[in-house]
């Protein structure tokens, strides 16, 4: 009796077997269509997990939220720190205009070296031949435009106004060939600041020529180039660019420097104009006027 028992086990347990592999072979044989049984079982599942993955959606949501508002707290708690600084930032500035006013008024200076109002400038039209030599700008008399005005970008110096007419300008560049170009410039030493003249413009390394400074004074490459503001015509304190080199020059009574403009005058597309008001010089003691030097 229990042999018979086993038999009928067996034999369910081989039919069980052959049923699995059947189904599965009609299962892989057609997978263009799906079976009754597989889009019954894919249905609950998808339902199953459109059920489990709304609220999880939801509580990942929710934790998000909380993430971007911890986020946002602390940007907020270091913008409001640096408004504070910018604060006190400005109280100092406002406090040394004020003393600068004072000083002014004391020595009787109404005027400063550093100041213009700026006159904001298109380039309209350069010529190939003299790509490194002169620009055309969009504004001319009628904007108050007159000649021998500086003319500068954010970076640094570009060069001046030589030409004006009612609606246009020219401007000849630093980076002229012209050897009666100068610009009165000064070199930020870390002792003391150094006087010279930006005369002419090395083509091939396409650097500035910083000349007419004496052999003893100690000048580095990396040392800042500025206008000095004493020749007239370009306001103090205007970049011109670094010292890449320094040599003697060929009598060895003078250094020579090389100087990188901070400008890119290749690509010139706005610029400013610096309308500057110079003080009048009382000259009646010696009969002469102030002229460029520039």
């Amino acid at each position: 009796m229990s042999q018979l028992f086993s038999n009928k086990r067996l034999i369910l347990l081989l039919l069980g077997v052959i049923l699995l592999v059947a189904l599965i072979s009609f299962s892989l044989r057609d997978r263009a269509n799906v079976s009754l049984p597989e889009q019954i079982i894919k249905d609950v599942v998808g339902a199953g997990q459109t059920v489990f993955s709304r609220p999880a959606h939801v509580v990942t949501g929710i934790f998000d939220n909380v993430d971007s508002l911890l986020n946002t707290y602390e940007e907020n708690r270091h913008l409001k720190t640096r408004l504070e600084e910018f604060a006190g930032v400005q109280a100092e500035v406002k406090d040394l205009r004020s003393e600068n006013a004072e000083l002014r008024e004391v020595v009787g200076k109404q005027e400063d070296l550093r100041e213009y109002n700026p006159i904001q400038a298109t380039v309209i039209a350069r010529n190939p031949d003299q790509w490194e030599e002169k620009i055309i700008l969009d504004k001319g008399t009628d904007s108050g435009v007159t000649q021998n005005m500086a003319v500068l970008t954010a970076r640094g110096l570009v060069g001046k106004v030589i030409l004006a007419t009612p609606s246009t300008s020219t401007v000849e560049l630093v980076s002229t060939q012209d050897p009666n170009y100068r610009v009165s410039a000064m070199v930020l030493g870390k002792q003391q600041d150094v006087f010279g003249l930006i005369e002419g413009y090395d083509a091939e390394r396409r650097e500035l020529l910083l000349k007419r400074i004496d052999a003893d004074i100690d000048i580095q490459e990396g040392d800042q180039v500025v206008s000095s503001g004493l020749g007239g015509i370009f306001p103090k304190g205007i970049v011109i660019g670094k010292i890449t080199e320094v040599t003697i020059d060929e009598f060895g009574l003078t250094k020579l420097a090389y100087v990188k403009p901070a400008a890119d005058f290749n690509m010139l597309n706005h610029v400013m104009i610096a309308d500057r008001t110079m003080p009048e010089v009382d000259t009646a003691d010696n009969g002469q006027t102030e002229e460029d030097g520039s």
